[in-house]
């Protein structure tokens, strides 16, 4: 029967045309894309389906490739003054370290030279205020119409977790936090940026395509962690990316591995590789391996990140070398401070 569905379905639509074609028991489901949709069309494939013996129910589904870049026109951009370069830290998925990875990729560019800050665009889970160790401190303004940014470490920094209670969930459609995002960015003083590294939320959804479309980024860094399910999200993530014009600048393996502190022995708790043989897969650059540590996590937690807590330590040195990776790509040369 399978084959008979499919001999129908061709004599109406090109391969080309057909994206999926289904069929679970009595049921079939046609895919089609790159077409408008067309009732009389689909009603003669339909009713051609429906006189095969078993076949009691038919689903037409229209499906498009969009380009998502360009839906808007120039001067629709985000307006952010001072700053030379814009980077985004991404993930597929929560849960694999990417605000820690951003706060310290970011105080890593510091110390390589660059003046950085950094943007909070984790609009649900607003995390630098208690990583870069201002929580609790409220926005300043000069003149009651811009906001001037929190400077912590040597790093410029904006979040909306200093308007709102920690423990307060923010309940708002992606259009209104968008809007919050726009005037955070744009209505800050930003001060002689080199580079910009804006903490994204995870997944690709509403806030991640505006911003793609909003500003000219320069490019995306994905983290993820070794494991298949992490790994999964990461690839959706890359994609997602690419179809709105944003570069990858790599893809960084998260809690890589542990190595244990009484008997050296190195431990893969989440696999081994995963990020770097998918980046090969891709063809997009691995920047590197951060091990799992409980010194990352607690500074972290303390307001204290390990690479201007433990700078000599292999785990500062870890997001350095991933740092001066980024800066080259970027082709920012180094300036002495």
């Amino acid at each position: 029967m399978e084959n008979k569905v499919g001999e129908i379905v061709r004599q109406f639509l090109d391969e080309s045309c057909i994206e999926s074609l289904n069929q679970f028991g009595k049921r079939v489901i046609l895919t089609i894309k790159n077409l408008a949709e067309n009732p009389e069309l689909n009603a003669m494939i339909e009713k051609s389906l429906l006189a095969i013996d078993g076949v009691e129910k038919v689903s037409i589904i229209y499906t498009a490739d969009k380009k998502i870049q360009g839906l808007r026109p120039k001067t629709d951009m985000y307006q952010i003054k001072n700053v030379k370069k814009i980077i985004g830290v991404a993930s597929g998925k929560g849960g694999v370290g990417k605000s820690t990875t951003a706060v310290n990729l970011a105080l890593a560019l510091q110390t390589l030279g660059l003046n950085v800050a950094m943007f909070d665009a984790d609009i649900y889970g607003p995390s630098l205020p208690t990583m870069l160790g201002y929580e609790g401190e409220r926005l300043s303004t000069t003149d009651g119409q811009s906001f001037e940014p929190f400077e912590t470490y040597g790093v410029q920094s904006m979040s909306i977790g200093t308007l709102i209670d920690k423990n307060q969930p923010l309940i708002w459609r992606g259009s209104k936090a968008c809007g919050a995002i726009e005037q955070l960015l744009t209505q800050t003083n930003w001060k002689n940026v080199d580079v910009m590294v804006i903490d994204m939320p995870p997944g690709t959804g509403d806030i991640q395509i505006t911003l793609s479309q909003k500003i000219n980024l320069d490019g995306m860094v994905i983290v993820s962690t070794p494991q298949d399910i992490a790994l999964i999200d990461a690839i959706k993530g890359v994609n997602m990316f690419k179809k709105v014009d944003v570069p990858i600048l790599g893809i960084v393996e998260n809690m890589s591995y542990y190595i244990c502190e009484k008997c050296g022995h190195r431990a893969d708790i989440f696999g081994h590789e995963g990020a770097k043989k998918t980046a090969e897969k891709m063809g997009e650059t691995f920047l590197g391996e951060i091990p799992l540590h409980l010194s990352i996590r607690e500074n972290a937690d303390n307001g204290t990140p390990i690479v201007v807590s433990k700078p000599e330590s292999p785990y500062a040195q870890a997001y350095v070398d991933i740092a001066q990776k980024i800066k080259e790509k970027l082709g920012l040369s180094f300036r002495i401070k």
